[in-house]
């Protein structure tokens, strides 16, 4: 079942709000003493685009936070598909442990890492989730901050009555996932206009690989099993 809507655009808000207050306000001195007058909006976007974004004629970093990709955060299926998730059972962020909150807030300082990588000077083209993106994401997890982000956004969605789950999700194993899909099966993934359709003609370890089809027709992706679905037979 979906997130309402209001009440996901609420949860990105409070995620706009916990970056500024407990993210931006500790870093905005180091930030503005390599590139002074920077500054940071927080936005919450219609789509699941998920991003960080600067400008620099305008010195203006923007963080983008998409109400799908809140809302896929809130089901086993389609959270683990997200780069976020994958971080956190890798990487042991919060104990390896996968569930909305966790989610969310390591979703606040994954764009944050991308700020301050981007104020060093370490961003570059084709090198984005590069090795020095990691080492700041990692000091955020080991300094604290991003458990002082995670009890934020609870304290802050509970003051105000969202629902932010704390359960952790049971996900199916990687065999399990692999025992759904056959090479050859017609599937779509994504959502309105942004939804793609293929057929899948690999099968890996935790993606399929999935040739476009309609539309989509030119196209090949690599997409997570449990982002994808199979498009019933006309």
């Amino acid at each position: 079942m979906k997130h309402p809507t209001s009440q996901t655009r609420q949860l990105g808000e409070l995620m706009c709000d916990v970056t500024q207050s407990t993210l931006w306000q500790p870093a905005a001195a180091w930030v503005k003493s390599r590139d002074s007058n920077s500054t940071l909006i927080c936005r919450v976007g219609s789509g699941q685009a998920t991003y960080h974004r600067f400008d620099p004629q305008y010195k203006q970093h923007q963080i983008t936070y998409g109400l799908r990709m809140i809302q896929a955060k809130h089901q086993p299926d389609t959270a683990s598909g997200w780069l976020s998730a994958r971080e956190i059972h890798k990487r042991g962020y919060f104990g390896g442990e996968l569930n909305t909150l966790n989610l969310l807030a390591h979703t606040c300082c994954h764009e944050f890492a991308h700020l301050l990588q981007c104020s060093a000077g370490q961003r570059f083209h084709g090198s984005v989730h590069n090795r020095h993106f990691y080492t700041i994401l990692d000091e955020l997890h080991e300094s604290g901050g991003a458990s002082v982000v995670r009890h934020a956004l609870a304290e802050y969605a509970k003051r105000l009555e969202i629902p932010l789950p704390k359960q952790p999700f049971d996900l199916a194993s990687s065999s399990q996932l692999r025992a759904d899909w056959r090479v050859g099966d017609s599937v779509h993934f994504g959502q309105g206009g942004q939804e793609f359709q293929g057929k899948v003609i690999r099968v890996n370890r935790k993606t399929c690989t999935v040739d476009g089809t309609g539309k989509s027709r030119g196209m090949r992706y690599r997409v997570p099993m449990q982002m994808l679905k199979h498009t019933p037979a006309l």
